[in-house]
């Protein structure tokens, strides 16, 4: 019998992206569902890709340009929890933070099968679970598509763009001449172990072998125990979806015959070495994208455009892959090579507009099925950039619902929606926190001690990152000579239930987990030694001390305190100990309440 649910939100897909908009629309209050066809979550970065989140810092090139809100807080976890990178333990993480979020119901193994619709609005759609065989009628006042090839999207009628644009046709100079179905091809990654000692392989007969071929004994083969993107098939006469077990296999017999090759070509460097792990999955670049009211071009990218709708940001390089990458120097007659990687000078914005669907009322989209032109695509489909568009859907989602209104409408409050973002600890270039609920921005603010470029006032300055010159950080002497404080008054007391802090994480370091030796050799292994480890905050009225939290062992950015409408004219924040750094921190103080008349 089929089971009937209703909610006010239901996401498809559970990728990064669809991961950060069910917390983002559950945490804002909206009765939501995530259903995800696979039995983990993220995606390509679950343990079955295993692909680290790269974004907008494009590997170090863009200083202070990590992504913060939800994906920062899971990293932070997942840094503090995991330091051996096992993606295994990254699942359960994900997995953690889902399903017990309150408000927020998942359902694994679960593949949406059917839409049903009125007019331009998605009523329900249709799924069913696999492992219980239990069909499933999910409806809902609003729907988030992250599924990765924008089944939901498709099925409910909205315009979809496939392949590479003509140059003519968004004026875009890296484009191709003329438009064709070409798309990015789908990778699996590999892993081997040292065994410690000698173990023969055999190329088993199915696999390909590359024993006498002259062009791989010019490869560089620089992580031998680790997967390798070029292993790259599909985008030209595979297509990458209705082709997608033929792409596997034809991958499979590619990665073995590679492993053949690395193990008794190249001996003795891998004579211990045995192939622990294949990936069971191939993963996807590039499909659809869905057609919003603005589409992302590619010299959005290359100006660093601001705007007015801003809800999120990229800076991953224009990275677009040659399609059937494993075969393009060996094959002759594949299509036109359009121009390779392009780094950007800067971050740019993404606007709310390209989240969501041109043509069907209540869908927002999110993760790489963006409005956005293929040459765009190439930076936007990175995970880090789907996160944050994760988390502004979610967002946008719930304040939908609970406005009453649709996906469309609400770019009338969008004013709003970025301040909610920026109060989540997400970063909107261009965009300064101007919420008049804060009463921090109305407090003077001292602190025991400041360098020259930390100024304690800078905790007010509405920006929680450092940003080209400006360091927008508060940052005490060192603690050598005693513990550091900062502290906000007014001149009448306040009744306050909530502070937010935002500590100092290293938005320059990378912190993802990562299969390559290479990105992890980058990492340090623990948390960001910037961020604060123990704290007190204490809230005082006419120097009496009012109330009192102490925080031991923190290893995440922003942290928010209840404190029960305590009436104070006064809160001091204590740092005694960071998680390795000589000085204090912080980026942003928050303080909500109200002030009695």
């Amino acid at each position: 019998m089929e089971r009937e649910e209703h909610y006010d939100v239901v996401i498809v897909g559970g990728g990064m992206s669809g991961v950060c908009a069910a917390l983002a629309a559950a945490r804002s209050g909206a009765r939501t569902a995530l259903l995800q066809d696979r039995s983990v979550l993220g995606g390509n970065a679950s343990s079955e890709v295993r692909m680290h989140i790269c974004g907008a810092s494009s590997q170090g090139k863009h200083a202070n340009a990590r992504e913060t809100g939800i994906v920062e807080e899971i990293l932070l976890e997942n840094k503090m929890r995991n330091p051996s990178h096992s993606f295994y333990v990254f699942d359960r993480i994900l997995w953690e933070k889902v399903r017990y979020q309150e408000g927020l119901d998942l359902f694994l193994n679960t593949a949406m099968l059917t839409v049903e619709m009125e007019g331009k609005t998605i009523t329900a759609v249709q799924a069913r679970q696999s492992v219980s065989e239990q069909p499933f009628r999910f409806a809902a006042k609003l729907f988030i598509d992250c599924s990765g090839d924008g089944l939901l999207a498709k099925l409910a009628g909205a315009t979809v763009m496939r392949g590479r644009e003509a140059a003519d046709i968004f004026q875009e100079p890296g484009a191709v001449k003329r438009s064709d179905p070409v798309t990015m091809g789908n990778t699996i990654l590999f892993h081997a172990i040292d065994a410690g000692k000698s173990v023969p392989f055999e190329r088993p007969a199915w696999a390909h072998n590359y024993r006498e071929s002259e062009w791989i004994r010019n490869m560089k083969f620089v992580e031998i125990d680790s997967g390798y993107w070029w292993l790259e098939v599909g985008g030209t006469e595979l297509d990458i979806i209705k082709d997608h077990d033929r792409i596997y296999e034809e991958l499979l017999k590619i990665v073995y015959g590679v492993w053949d090759f690395i193990k008794n070509e190249l001996s003795p460097r891998a004579d211990t070495l045995v192939l622990d792990w294949v990936g069971s999955i191939a993963a996807k670049r590039e499909s659809r994208r869905i057609v919003g009211d603005y589409v992302l071009k590619e010299q959005d990218l290359l100006e660093s455009r601001t705007f007015a709708d801003a809800v999120a940001y990229g800076g991953w390089h224009i990275d677009v892959h040659q399609p059937e990458r494993f075969y393009t120097e060996r094959v002759q007659g594949l299509p036109e090579q359009e121009e390779k990687s392009i780094f950007l000078d800067d971050l740019y914005a993404i606007p709310y507009r390209s989240l969501y669907a041109r043509d069907v009322d209540n869908l927002l989209i999110g993760g790489r099925i963006i409005s956005a032109s293929h040459r765009a695509f190439g930076s936007t489909r990175v995970m880090g950039t789907c996160a944050v568009v994760g988390q502004a859907i979610g967002t946008a989602a719930a304040m939908a619902v609970q406005g009453g209104c649709l996906p469309r409408e609400l770019g009338g409050r969008i004013g709003e929606l970025q301040q909610q973002l920026l109060k989540d600890d997400c970063y909107i270039p261009g965009v300064a926190n101007r919420d008049e609920a804060d009463l921090a921005r109305q407090a003077h603010i001292a602190s025991s001690s400041a360098v020259a470029d930390g100024a304690c006032a800078h905790v007010v300055s509405g920006i929680t990152r450092t940003v080209k010159a400006d360091s927008h950080l508060w940052m005490s002497e060192s603690l050598e000579a005693g513990a550091q404080w900062i502290a906000l008054s007014w001149a009448q007391p306040v009744r306050l239930s909530e502070l937010r802090l935002t500590f100092d994480s290293k938005l320059s370091a990378e912190i993802m987990p990562s299969l390559s030796r290479w990105i992890q050799s980058k990492q340090d292994p623990h948390v960001p030694d910037t961020l604060a480890a123990d704290y007190e905050v204490a809230l005082y009225r006419g120097g009496d001390l009012v109330g009192e939290q102490r925080v031991s062992d923190n290893y995440q950015r922003l942290r928010v305190h209840g404190l029960n409408a305590v009436l104070c004219d006064r809160v001091k924040i204590t740092v005694t100990r960071t998680r390795g750094c000589p000085e204090a921190r912080i980026f942003e103080i928050r303080a909500y309440g109200e002030q009695p008349q």
